[in-house]
């Protein structure tokens, strides 16, 4: 079986205690694929995603990025004591401007509990500030989080990324309007 790894990366796994990024493997993207269609209500997709499509998705956009030195977007799965508990990344990079947005999901039954999901996505922000001002350079990271996301937009402001504003009304779910909050950390050096 082929082992991804970004060779614009240092190294192919990133390790902090019992926790480790690490391109996203072919034997990941089914389990990942479930997770999105379970949390859709959380994320900016709009229609469920085939086993099919997932897999076209990969061997198209993300697999060949993964040879390139300014990838579109970096794809990671997030792992546990070696077991699989989510992904994310980086997407929307402009490598002119060292700018890059975060996305994070994890396994919904960490997303369940409150607790554990701030646990992992602390340590998730983290390894992907560390990834990404360390080893790329980046200058700015940033999100987007739908604003009814209150917990979500909380760990976001105690891990230190400040709120530059609301996109207001910017995404119709279940037929309602809802804002979403941009939210940034700098490089500061």
């Amino acid at each position: 079986m082929t082992e991804y790894y970004y060779q614009c990366l240092p190294k192919r796994l990133y390790q902090q205690g019992n926790y480790t990024l690490e391109a996203v493997q072919s034997e990941h993207i089914e389990k990942l694929r479930q997770w999105r269609n379970e949390q859709m209500d959380v994320l900016r997709q709009s229609k469920t995603i085939s086993k099919e499509q997932q897999i076209i998705y990969y061997e198209k956009h993300i697999w060949p990025e993964l040879k390139n030195d300014e990838p579109r977007q970096i794809l990671l799965s997030f792992l546990s004591n070696n077991e699989l508990i989510g992904y994310g990344g980086l997407v929307h990079i402009s490598w002119e401007h060292l700018r890059a947005e975060i996305s994070f999901i994890c396994n919904p039954r960490i997303f369940g509990q409150d607790q554990l999901y701030r646990i992992c996505f602390i340590k998730f922000l983290e390894m992907i500030k560390d990834v990404s001002f360390n080893s790329l350079g980046l200058k700015r990271l940033f999100t987007e989080t739908f604003s009814f996301r209150k917990e979500q937009i909380s760990v976001l402001i105690d891990f230190g990324m400040e709120i530059e504003g609301v996109l207001k009304s910017s995404y119709k779910i279940n037929g309602k309007y809802c804002d979403s909050v941009i939210q940034s950390v700098i490089n500061k050096c």
